[in-house]
């Protein structure tokens, strides 16, 4: 087994059906890993050739690959053979594994049939593939028993121990909005600016925006604004970590004003200065200013 370095750009998950490849594919594509699934063993060289060539614009790769591919098992050892001594590609191989117990929970849940053709049962499936799969699990650099591990557990554990971060990242988008025009689909938090004054009754505000130096000056000197920044803040600061335990990847926070031009944009671009000073880099946009 090679000694793991703090990140890898090039990851090939493979392992029993049902052992939890399909969710860490996910999660990985979610850290920015460009992942495909079920991709021939046969091809992977070429694929391989391509990423390390600089010709596909790709940083970090995870390939899927398992039993579903009928010459799987005669194929991936030679292809990894290969790519391993030709290529300047350094794979990580993981190899995913379950009980049989706790695999065949899984497929009872899920009501999918095991993927070796002409297994009888779902017990008897995971039996011949954990057999057929013996020699693979020897050649893989790491094995990642999910027996007892919940999704969150698992994505906690490929974040600190294969991709080598004590948390994973978590991306935040501001969003400013106006109740008038509905609110964001994607929001995770809603936040009403509309108890605070508005430039709209100011009448050399009305027509500027909450990007003009006035109508911010004007938002920002309110008490009712700063106490609301001042809550969000803590707000955030203490429900951050408990959003990554629960492993999002994203945290989408809207602040809504009546018609979006104003109150929010204001609050929206000083929110995201706050989140600056907690070590968060925010993006951000305002949905109705032109409105």
């Amino acid at each position: 087994m090679r000694s793991p370095v703090k990140e890898r750009r090039f990851l090939i998950l493979t392992g029993l059906s049902g052992s939890g490849k399909s969710a860490v594919s996910r999660f990985l594509e979610d850290m920015g890993y460009y992942c495909v699934d079920n991709l021939p063993a046969k091809l992977i060289p070429s694929l391989v050739r391509l990423w390390a060539g600089k010709k596909a614009e790709i940083e970090k790769m995870a390939l899927v690959v398992d039993i579903r591919e009928p010459s799987f098992i005669k194929d991936f050892p030679e292809v990894l053979d290969d790519i391993r001594r030709k290529n300047k590609a350094d794979p990580w191989v993981l190899f995913f594994e379950a009980s049989d117990e706790t695999l065949a929970k899984r497929f009872s849940e899920s009501r999918r049939p095991h993927p070796i053709f002409g297994a009888k049962t779902v017990m008897e499936g995971i039996r011949l593939e954990r057999k057929r799969l013996a020699g693979i699990k020897k050649m893989s650099d790491e094995i990642v028993d999910t027996t007892h591990l919940s999704i969150m557990q698992l994505k906690s554990l490929i974040a600190g121990r294969i991709l080598g971060r004590k948390n994973s990242h978590m991306r935040v988008v501001l969003i400013s909005f106006g109740y008038k025009h509905g609110l964001p689909l994607d929001a995770d938090l809603v936040f009403d600016t509309r108890f605070l004054p508005n430039p709209f009754y100011i009448d050399k505000l009305r027509t500027r925006d909450g990007e003009a130096p006035p109508v911010k000056k004007f938002v920002l000197e309110s008490p009712e604004t700063r106490l609301l920044l001042k809550m969000v803040r803590e707000f955030i600061e203490k429900l951050l970590p408990e959003f990554r335990k629960e492993g999002k990847s994203q945290l989408t926070i809207a602040f809504g004003c009546t018609g979006g031009r104003h109150r929010s944009v204001v609050v929206v671009e000083e929110m995201k200065k706050i989140l600056r000073t907690l070590g968060l880099t925010a993006g951000h946009y305002h949905r109705d200013i032109y409105k």
